[in-house]
């Protein structure tokens, strides 16, 4: 296999094909004259998305043919869908990311593989904009001298280096300062904060070079950053609910966008929010997400689609649909609607900015920040908990997890910490949490070994994990549980909300996440729920027999990491 950059070949074994769904869920069932497209869409978007691609599909618009056109409409991280239409995974007539980024990026691994053909026009045309920002509690960035004091990355990387927390600036209600932002692999912000990162470190706005980004000062820098980090993740907005519900003591900052910012002050979606954010707009310089909507140069993509495609990005563009994009906190594209409210100083943003803008670099040199990201990026201990009761047996419920569980092991770096325990009538620890490179061969063949049998422990098994978990200090490494049943307890002495008061009690950021499963059978998707979001992770359910529903999974908590 050709070289090629890590961060576009993550492979997404299995995802779920594009579902026909309008812009409000429901299916779609074509007509005899009906012509089918379909959007990749960037799910920062999502809001303003399904109300417009609902509108269109009821108005009926047609071609020159006459067959009405009917859009199909799918939210999705921005390089989680650009891999996939690279791998053939889905097929959209539409891609339109967070950004265009990562424009240059997907032609250049496309013509790699097509004999140099190009997927998307690299000037498609923008939908709505929105810059990323620094998301914080306008107390704390007070406190570090905002507004008169202009902050930026070059901040955020002294502050996680010194090792200050907020009790220094006489807040010490705040606890330690922590900070997050996605995984580059998976997310479009991701990728615009550690380009911007680099750039700051590098003392550049543009023209930045492998060369650049290969002085140890950006590796110092970049890692200043990271050790601040809580966790990475898949999604943008999981970073705001989060932040949002759980309070400053959960995240000092994040970097997230500006239409999120806005957001916050929307007390239906946010009605726990105790104080006002603000949208910090780097000094050293930020990206617009900027929305491209690129018809994609594709085999699968026919001249009366492209018709069609055409059609749906005039509708977008028009007044009506850009001023209901302003109501959702996006700037419009169209010059037709003017830049006014939510996007005021009331909502904690600012309309004059951003006043520096980098350029997007070559591939490259993305390349470059990628490989000095992976160098530096936060590592992690996990601890893998694994039933392995009698009912895993139905449906080949156990074999299914041990091949997922065994994808997720080979995508930690050496230096990860893992640990594997197994329970059914009682547990037994595997192997405890520590680097996985030396023992990785050895936890595999050992996970093959595993088979069915006995009841299910699984209360009294989470509450050990998570304890072992406590012993580790907390900041230095992100942490993290990962539990996966098909069934009720019926082995232990805990009780359920007992286990939930005491995951509750530690809220910090930098707390111990307990990610859960749902893998068919009598699983309790409600309480696993419950312990997952205690602890700020998020929950899923499976479907055994599903090709590639569980792999998908724990790729997803992968993206934590």
């Amino acid at each position: 296999m050709p070289h090629i950059l890590r961060w576009l070949l993550i492979l997404v074994l299995v995802a779920p094909a594009l579902t026909a769904c309008g812009g409000n869920g429901m299916s779609i069932a074509p007509g005899a004259n009906t012509i089918e497209i379909s959007i990749a869409y960037g799910s920062e978007k999502r809001a303003w998305l399904e109300e417009a691609v609902g509108q269109f599909n009821a108005a009926g618009q047609k071609i020159a043919s006459g067959a009405t056109i009917r859009v199909t409409a799918t939210p999705m991280g921005s390089t989680d869908s650009m891999n996939q239409i690279l791998n053939g995974t889905i097929q959209p007539t539409i891609w339109s990311p967070a950004s265009r980024i990562l424009l240059p990026v997907a032609n250049d691994e496309w013509g790699k593989r097509n004999n140099g053909a190009t997927l998307v026009d690299e000037n498609a045309p923008l939908l709505v904009l929105s810059p990323v920002v620094i998301a914080m509690w306008k107390p704390m960035a007070e406190a570090l001298g905002w507004p008169n004091t202009p902050l930026g990355w070059s901040d955020l990387a002294e502050l996680a280096a010194s090792g200050k927390t907020w009790a220094d600036f006489d807040r010490a209600e705040w606890g330690p300062i922590q900070i997050g932002h996605t995984h580059p692999d998976y997310s479009n912000s991701g990728v615009a904060a550690i380009i911007a990162i680099s750039y700051a470190a590098a003392g550049k706005t543009r023209g930045l070079t492998v060369a650049d980004v290969q002085n140890p000062q950006v590796a110092r820098f970049m890692q200043n950053i990271q050790s601040g980090v809580i966790h990475y993740g898949e999604s943008t907005g999981f970073f705001a609910d989060q932040m949002f519900n759980r309070g400053p003591g959960y995240l000092s900052a994040a970097v997230l966008y500006e239409n999120l910012v806005i957001e916050s002050y929307n007390r239906d979606r946010y009605p726990s929010v105790s104080l006002p954010v603000v949208a910090i707009y780097p000094k050293e310089g930020t990206f617009w997400s900027d929305h491209p909507y690129a018809v994609l140069n594709a085999p699968w993509v026919s001249a009366e689609q492209r018709e069609a495609a055409d059609v749906f990005l005039r509708y977008l563009l028009d007044r009506p649909q850009q001023e209901l994009a302003l109501r959702y906190g996006f700037r419009p594209a169209s010059t037709d609607v003017p830049v006014g409210a939510p996007i005021v100083a009331e909502n904690g943003v600012d309309p004059q900015q951003p006043q520096t803008l980098l350029d997007v670099p070559r591939p490259d040199v993305l390349a470059a920040i990628r490989s000095i990201w992976v160098e530096n990026k936060k590592r992690v201990d996990v601890m893998a908990v694994l039933d392995v009761s009698g009912s895993m047996e139905d449906e080949a419920r156990l074999e299914q997890a041990k091949t997922a569980l065994r994808i997720f092991i080979e995508q930690l770096q050496d230096d990860d910490g893992f640990g594997l325990t197994i329970f059914s009538d009682s547990a037994t620890v595997l192997t405890p949490v520590s680097p996985i490179g030396p023992k990785r061969a050895e936890i595999l063949n050992r996970i093959a070994g595993l088979t069915p049998r006995g009841g299910t422990r699984l209360l009294d098994t989470t509450v050990e994990a998570y304890q072992e978990m406590s012993a580790t200090p907390p900041g230095q490494r992100i942490r993290a549980v990962v539990v996966l049943t098909d069934g009720l307890d019926n082995k232990s002495q805990r009780k359920a909300q007992e286990v939930i008061d005491l995951l509750q009690r530690d809220r910090e950021g930098y707390s111990i996440k307990v990610f859960t499963v749902a893998f068919g059978g009598d699983a309790d998707v409600n309480l696993l729920k419950e312990i997952a979001e205690a602890t700020g992770a998020k929950s899923y359910v499976g479907k055994p027999g599903e090709r590639g529903s569980i792999e998908r999974i724990y790729q997803d908590i992968a993206t934590f990491f």
